[in-house]
């Protein structure tokens, strides 16, 4: 067996998955996170499934898949945060922020839309370096190869225009879920986050900037898959309801 640099070890990455309610699309998650960590036994992960108040049995899908995984040769921990009540998918991400022990942190969506290689991608390309940045999938970029409804690439769009309006934020993707951080100011910044749906993503970057945190937007291949708990209508109301609350903290 060779040997493992001591530089993958330091820089070991905690990949954070949120989850409510979703054991049928887990079989498909546990395919690509092992298949993830069999083609990169030579870095170091921690995987950390946060399972926000599941009523089905996520959970305990989540505890066979960590059982099976436990005895591999993989270089990672995996670990379930679970809890009884459903808060919402930032205290989720929140949760697994602030449990982590890594340099580096990865949010990823349960769905994979975004696969974890796009991670090992940019560090490739040197794109993520500087520990005072954060570095967000940006379906808007002009290199980003997206497979999506048409709504949905509207409803970015409207979202940009009112975050310029609003905060003057020049971030054309917020909501997406795939995103890195480092944790020498990520845990500072989750600490201070009260929004705990769809939101939290533009707390968290209102709260970069104040504190002085570079967000970068990277390209992304990034597939729409079935199964969304995200209701458009539902939650689109919800969502500018939440932005006005930020407003009105964020103006004083």
């Amino acid at each position: 067996m060779k040997k493992i640099k001591k530089s993958f070890k330091k820089d070991r990455t905690s990949i954070i998955i949120p989850l409510y309610n979703e054991e049928l699309r887990l079989d498909y998650c546990f395919n690509i996170v092992e298949k993830f960590l069999k083609n990169n036994k030579r870095f170091f992960f921690e995987i950390i499934f946060v399972d926000d108040g599941s009523t089905d049995q996520s959970k305990n899908k989540i505890l066979k898949f960590i059982n099976k995984n436990k005895n591999k040769n993989f270089n990672t921990k995996i670990k379930l945060i679970s809890y009884t009540m459903n808060v919402g998918k930032g205290y989720a991400i929140k949760k697994g922020i602030l449990t982590s022990k890594s340099k580096w942190i990865l949010t990823c969506d349960l769905d994979m839309s975004v696969l974890p290689e796009q991670y090992l991608t940019w560090k490739k390309r040197k794109f993520i370096k500087d520990t005072n940045c954060a570095y967000i999938a940006s379906r808007s970029h002009y290199n980003s190869k997206i497979k999506s409804k048409f709504i949905r690439r509207r409803l970015g769009g409207i979202l940009k225009l009112i975050l310029f309006n609003f905060f003057s934020l020049k971030v054309s993707d917020t909501q997406c879920g795939f995103k890195v951080f480092h944790s020498s100011y990520i845990k500072k910044i989750f600490n201070k986050i009260r929004c705990y749906d769809y939101a939290f993503d533009v707390e968290a970057m209102l709260l970069m900037n104040k504190n002085n945190i570079k967000i970068i937007e990277l390209p992304v291949s990034w597939v729409h898959r079935p199964g969304s708990k995200v209701h458009l209508i539902k939650d689109s109301v919800k969502f500018f309801l939440d932005l006005l609350i930020l407003k009105r903290r964020f103006s004083r």
